[in-house]
């Protein structure tokens, strides 16, 4: 695995998976591999609507394309965006690493609060964040709580309006959020925005949502443009 890089990011097929060199910790709630897990993949699989149409169980779909994969172990998510759409950012201070990898689909737009309901098309935010130092459970909590607010500061700044209700949004009705760190004695304790850590996690979570949410408006935006020239 080259310097520098935590994981090896290998796109194939309707497949993103990163592949780390040895297990991590990870915190999220992804329907394959959620809550407080241990492994050494993390895969997004690229699904359309009619894959999950009912009565199709979610996570026994995804946890079967897992099992073909060779993986049953990997946290898997699920996305309708282009997988080719990843967006990537890191940042290091001496010795410690943050990784983000995102992607970034808004036709599921929506803001804390709103009515709940399915929305008018899928689309979804899913973020792979990974620290190169040991976390605590106390940690890893708090970083998924810093990535969740980072990636709600990008769509919020794109001025991105709920399906719903057309106010501001924060986020979709289906993102996901995973925050990977290595297996290690005497793990970082606490990663709030005080901290070097929390600085580095809040960075290049924002950064890669950033980029995605400006490469979802482009592609609309080229859409928009082609049907007007019809």
């Amino acid at each position: 695995m080259p310097e520098g890089r935590p994981f090896r990011l290998v796109r194939s097929g309707a497949w993103l998976v990163a592949h780390f060199d040895r297990f991590q910790r990870t915190a999220s709630w992804a329907i394959c591999g959620g809550g407080l897990w241990k492994s050494r993949t993390v895969a997004w699989l690229e699904v359309s609507d009619r894959d999950l149409r009912p009565p199709v169980d979610a996570r026994r779909f995804l946890h079967a394309r897992l099992s073909a994969l060779g993986d049953e172990d990997a946290v898997g998510l699920l996305t309708s965006r282009s997988l080719d759409a990843f967006t990537e950012a890191s940042r290091s201070d001496g010795a410690l690493e943050t990784r983000c990898v995102a992607t970034v689909g808004l036709g599921n737009a929506l803001r804390a609060g709103d009515p709940p309901g399915k929305g008018p098309h899928s689309g979804t935010i899913n973020i792979l964040c990974h620290v190169s130092a040991p976390l605590s459970d106390e940690a890893l909590l708090e970083a998924l709580a810093l990535c969740a607010e980072a990636r709600a500061l990008a769509v919020r700044e794109a001025e991105v309006t709920s399906t719903t209700t057309g106010k501001p949004a924060s986020g979709t009705g289906t993102d996901c959020i995973v925050v990977a760190a290595p297996e290690g004695a005497e793990p970082i304790q606490h990663v709030g925005k005080h901290t070097v850590v929390g600085h580095l996690i809040g960075h290049v979570v924002h950064e890669a949502v950033r980029r995605g949410v400006e490469q979802w408006n482009a592609e609309r935006a080229g859409r928009t443009r082609a049907l007007g020239e019809v």
